[in-house]
């Protein structure tokens, strides 16, 4: 994994070459993240799920989602390099059932592009603005890989509801007030909800049952 973070770190400094100072704080907090705080996730994947595929998946799905987010954030940018081989590993991990059936998980990867796909479209010929990026695309649908489609619509609502508050937060402590242009990067958004649902889904679910799939 030392590599796949070595890229992201990388793709980060050319994105933001030229950019302001608070850009390189969050580069040099990435670092952080990925090179001393990946034991963290680790461990706690273990303890959850126990040493096996799941443990070493949920490592996996935890270090990648927090560099795209840290990415995406600082750069608005969530590269292929990263979000490609994460929902392949979510199908070859379900191969052997690891978190869902390889049924579910083939359907996740598919309906978490899609979804989101048509939200694009659909608000890109409402306004005629594009409201998110396909790398958005490409993340839920490694979300979808690993965690299936049951549980898709809870990704969207968590990641909504904590892209509202701080999103809204961040904008007005950056323009010091509401502006209808000001553009959101939901990929951080995205990583927090697939991570507390990689480990707390279920439980979610019963406490939701409005979202709970048939």
């Amino acid at each position: 994994q030392g590599r796949t973070f070595e890229q992201a770190i990388y793709t980060t400094e050319v994105a933001l070459e030229g950019r302001e100072e608070l850009a390189r704080q969050t580069l040099a907090f990435l670092d952080r993240v990925v090179q001393e705080d990946p034991g963290l996730g680790a461990a706690w994947s273990a303890w959850h799920f126990g040493f096996g595929a799941a443990a070493f998946g949920g490592m996996l799905f935890i270090w990648c989602t927090i560099a795209l987010a840290f990415i995406d954030h600082a750069t608005g940018y969530l590269p292929d390099d990263i979000t490609l081989p994460l929902l392949w590993a979510g199908l070859l991990f379900n191969l052997a059932g690891a978190f869902v059936p390889v049924r579910e998980a083939v359907i996740g990867a598919a309906a978490g592009y899609l979804s989101l796909w048509l939200v694009y479209w659909g608000f890109k010929l409402a306004t005629g603005k594009e409201g998110m990026g396909y790398g958005d695309f490409k993340m839920h649908a490694a979300v979808g890989a690993f965690l299936g489609w049951k549980v898709l619509p809870l990704v969207i609502l968590l990641s909504s509801v904590l892209g509202l508050i701080f999103g809204v937060a961040q904008m007005l402590a950056a323009r010091g007030g509401w502006v209808s242009n000001f553009r959101f990067h939901f990929g951080p958004y995205i990583a927090l909800a697939g991570i507390v649902i990689l480990f707390w889904g279920h439980a979610l679910l019963t406490l939701i049952p409005a979202i709970r799939p048939f």
